[in-house]
């Protein structure tokens, strides 16, 4: 009786065994199945927030919010569901005769299958439960069938990006003539007392295009000049350490105490918010008498009376609104990189109809026209659009009007780029932003999605020149090449972005010590103090930035909680903050693809743990350049592009595990010596993907003696210190090479004439005694693409 029981159990049981083993064989196909779903589930959600924008009902309005909410929560399920599958499951594939040839490993086996079929399990809960929260929206509220158009991907050279107001052409400004000739008076001539101008108006009314332009036309008419952007928050140490920077920036001096014993000077302090910047920065800019002139941007009229009990003060309102002629001249400058280069002759009634709703506001009007630039040339379409225009706009015309002509720019996006743009509200207001940076870490996020032929940074930098292009990101400055340096967005889009955000769960902003995670499925958080002892909770963050800046101390038990409490993080950036104390339990966070300790070098923080080889997907691991690293086992790190900078040992630990990185972008070497010149050369010649290279030597009698044979096309930048016999002829052949620095060669052969003809040449720079000999012939037709030449320190030159 026993054994038949057992035998009908064992009969019973069968069909679950071999149902669990199947789904374990399919489950990396079901990976891969909710992975595709999950990026249509995120369009269907976007069109729904749409909806929910739209709805004028209120209480219809907070409903349908809630339903987006939900399907929002089901999305990251999907997301957690994907995560930790690819955590815990993917390093040993199912069927390996090695897992179970002993007895651990047979456990571990045994271990991983569990996992697996967890996995499996969870997967299929979360498709059911996204298939009905998706029914279920579809049943109360239809959506209406996605619309696309067809010059949403048009692609655009670096060369004719949208610039920020702080970096505008002359010809691109509208409607300032009169003040503009008004603000350059003021600033050159008059009286030698020190004046404040104060121009005066509200957001989007062009005050800092104006500022800036004056700025750059009179700036070389003073010993000194600085531009610094205030913003609402900001420290008024950090404010006058940037300024004494920024005065002794060009003449290559050490910043001074202060700047009273100064030649005249003039500063632009743009977006100045209250009268308390005044007292902090009066002492540092003291009245010589020698017609000095301080320039200040401001929404609020008061700041520019607060600076008159100690200075002359002249203020300077913007308060006209662009003319019809105007706003169209404005509105049509959208449309300088399509085919024909105008607004088509059929939209023009269409484009004035438009350009009168933004009641001839600047920003407004670029903002749309932005917009629109990216859409099909339909006189239906764009008619369409204005009578969706009236609707979001109140009757009376204020900053929630413009906030709500930028929210239609945001909704116009394409998915991946509204993450992109939501990314900037990690960020303080006003805060530039490096672009490889800001790049890197959409990549990190899963943003950027792989294009044929593409890198992820060069599709990355497309998506970045879609939102400059819109104008819903500013150019703060480029680099050599034409490519954005530095970015950042807009207070009234920063604004715009943290409304999006608020009730999205894509990040949290905290700045106040007790304020905790406000959500159970926060993405992203950005802590701007330094005594935080809120609660970070189990929300699943995959992203967390530390900006408290470097002189407030980041608590060790946030530092340390975070390994624990955030298990699937993919960035942690602790850049410019004031970080004391490197992560217990770092090896926890496997998941990681970018980490920064960059730039808290005023800290203690100087060698990094021993867990740092457990992060095997980590693509970035940047920190302060006299940081020391164990570098055995970092050559198991495969994924890394960027590295901190090598200092070879002579047992060739460092040097063999560097060369196992086949992604390596960026490489720096330290104390070369001639005696490490194969080895290096191997090395180099190994980095097929390499963009820019540094070698120093370890003193000034070492030879760079390299002889590299690979082609080196990605390479971009190289720079050489130390001492060379002759220039090596490998250099002039590397078809990419943007920037060449040459430090300390004492070469005696002029270099010139084997540089003439690289192609891409755009930055050479000979200093330190690169060259020793007493001429330098530049021949005619050379250095085509030469845009600047930095000759320095070239003792015998004549």
């Amino acid at each position: 009786m026993a054994e038949t029981a057992v035998s009908l159990a064992g009969k019973h049981a069968l069909p679950k065994i071999l149902e669990a083993i199947k789904m374990v064989r399919d489950l990396p196909k079901e990976v891969r199945d909710i992975t595709d779903e999950l990026e249509s589930f995120q369009d269907f959600i976007n069109d729904a927030d749409k909806v929910a924008e739209a709805e004028q009902d209120d209480g219809r309005h907070h409903r349908i919010k809630e339903r987006v909410m939900r399907l929002r929560e089901a999305a990251f399920c999907m997301e957690d569901v994907i995560d930790e599958y690819n955590i815990s499951c993917e390093d040993k594939q199912p069927g390996d005769p090695r897992c179970a040839a002993l007895l651990c490993e047979a456990v571990d086996f045994i271990k991983t299958q569990i996992l697996r079929l967890q996995s499996a399990y969870k997967i299929q809960d979360v498709k059911s439960l996204v298939h009905a929260e998706r029914d279920g929206f579809q049943t109360h509220i239809p959506l209406e069938p996605r619309l696309t158009s067809s010059r949403g991907n048009q692609d655009v050279t670096w060369q004719k990006l949208r610039m920020d107001p702080l970096f505008i052409e002359e010809d691109d400004v509208v409607g300032l003539d009169g003040p503009r000739d008004t603000l350059k008076n003021w600033l050159t001539k008059g009286r030698e007392k020190r004046t404040v101008i104060s121009v005066v108006g509200i957001p989007g009314v062009g005050k800092t295009t104006l500022a800036k332009q004056v700025y750059d036309q009179v700036r070389n008419n003073f010993e000194c000049h600085a531009l610094i952007t205030v913003s609402q928050s900001y420290s008024a140490e950090g404010l006058l350490r940037r300024l004494l920077d920024e005065l002794c920036k060009l003449k290559k001096e050490d910043p001074p105490k202060d700047v009273s014993n100064m030649e005249n000077n003039v500063v632009l302090f743009d977006d100045v918010w209250n009268g308390k910047f005044w007292d902090h920065i009066e002492s540092a800019v003291i009245d010589n008498k020698n017609g000095s002139r301080i320039l200040i941007t401001t929404r609020d009229e008061k700041v520019a009376g607060y600076c008159k009990k100690s200075s002359f003060v002249e203020v300077l309102k913007l308060e006209e609104p662009l003319t019809e002629e105007e706003s169209l001249k404005l509105f049509s400058k959208a449309f300088q990189y399509s085919s024909d280069g105008d607004c088509p002759e059929e939209l023009k009634d269409i484009s004035l109809e438009i350009v009168r709703k933004c009641k001839g506001l600047p920003l407004a009007i670029v903002a749309i026209g932005g917009l629109l630039s990216q859409k099909d040339e339909s006189a239906p379409e764009w008619g369409e659009f204005s009578r969706d225009l009236s609707l979001h706009l109140e009757r009376n015309f204020e900053l929630n009007s413009i906030t709500k002509i930028l929210g239609l720019s945001y909704d116009d996006l394409p998915i991946n780029l509204r993450s992109c743009l939501l990314y900037f509200g990690t960020y303080p207001e006003d805060y530039e932003i490096k672009s490889d940076r800001l790049i890197r870490q959409w990549i990190a996020e899963g943003f950027v999605k792989h294009e044929t032929e593409k890198t992820l940074e060069e599709v990355g930098q497309q998506y970045l020149s879609g939102l400059v292009r819109r104008s819903l990101v500013q150019v703060s400055s480029f680099r050599i090449d034409g490519k954005v340096k530095r970015c950042r967005v807009h207070d009234l889009i920063h604004d715009m972005i943290l409304g999006k955000v608020k009730d999205t769960g894509f990040c949290q902003y905290i700045e106040e010590r007790e304020q905790s995670v406000s959500s159970k499925i926060v993405r992203r958080l950005t802590i701007a103090i330094d005594d935080f002892s809120g609660s970070i909770g189990s929300s699943p963050i995959r992203s967390i930035l530390i900006c408290t800046g470097e002189n407030e101390e980041v608590s060790e038990h946030l530092v340390n909680k975070i390994p624990t409490n955030c298990m699937l993080l993919k960035v942690l950036d602790f850049e410019g903050s004031g970080l004391r104390y490197i992560p217990e339990n770092l090896g926890n966070l496997c998941h990681l693809k970018y980490l920064s300790f960059r730039y808290t070098r005023r800290t203690s923080v100087s060698k990094m743990p021993g867990e740092i080889p457990k992060l095997t997907k980590l693509h970035h691991l940047l920190f302060y350049a006299m940081c020391s690293i164990q570098w055995k086992d970092i050559g198991g790190m495969t994924s890394l592009q960027e590295i901190p900078r090598v200092f070879i040992d002579d047992d060739g630990v460092v040097i063999r595990e560097v060369a196992k990185l086949k992604q390596l972008r960026e490489l720096t070497v330290e104390d070369f010596m001639g005696k490490h010149e194969k080895t290096l050369c191997s090395l180099i010649n190994e980095k097929p993907l390499l963009e820019k290279l540094l070698i120093e030597t370890a003193d000034v009698s070492e030879v760079i003696d390299l002889y590299i044979t690979s082609p080196m096309s990605t390479l971009r930048k190289l720079v050489l210190f130390g001492k060379l016999t002759r220039l090596p002829n490998w250099i002039s052949q590397f078809p990419n090479l943007v920037q060449l620095h040459l430090y300390n060669s004492r070469l005696t052969n002029d270099v010139l004439k084997s540089l003439n003809k690289m192609p891409r040449l755009l930055f050479l720079d000979l200093s330190s005694n690169a060259y020793e000999g007493e001429t330098l012939h530049f021949q005619c037709g050379g250095f085509q693409k030469l845009k600047q030449l930095y000759l320095g320190s070239l003792d015998q030159l004549k």
